[in-house]
């Protein structure tokens, strides 16, 4: 591999965890919001989230185009750790939705 494409793949990795650690903590920001009954900020936190998640969703898309066109992308370290970033990511905005959606059940019976 070139080293201009190395270069460009680490690029991506780091931005991808960039973006996917953003989302993350937006998504916490907005559970948090959620537990104090901000339920306005909370849902502007997670529409932040989603939108930040999507432009990590759209490098991790670029490094798989890359490799379904023959360019092999060589798995590192740092490409592992910012999948792990991608996918806890993911996890964590799938289950703070559910939580805020909890807490708005429960200030609605109240």
């Amino acid at each position: 591999m070139s080293d201009n494409i190395a270069q460009d793949n680490e690029e991506l990795s780091f931005g991808l965890i960039a973006a996917s650690g953003a989302a993350r903590r937006l998504a916490f920001e907005a559970l948090k919001e959620a537990r104090n009954g901000n339920f306005d900020k909370a849902d502007e936190l997670m529409r932040q989230s989603q939108e930040t998640f999507v432009s990590a969703h759209d490098t991790q898309t670029q490094l798989l185009t890359r490799e379904a066109q023959g360019n092999h992308i060589q798995l590192d370290v740092i490409l592992v750790h910012a999948q792990d970033h991608l996918m806890t990511s993911m996890l964590a905005q799938e289950l703070i939705v559910e939580l805020i959606n909890l807490y708005r059940t429960k200030q609605d019976k109240q």
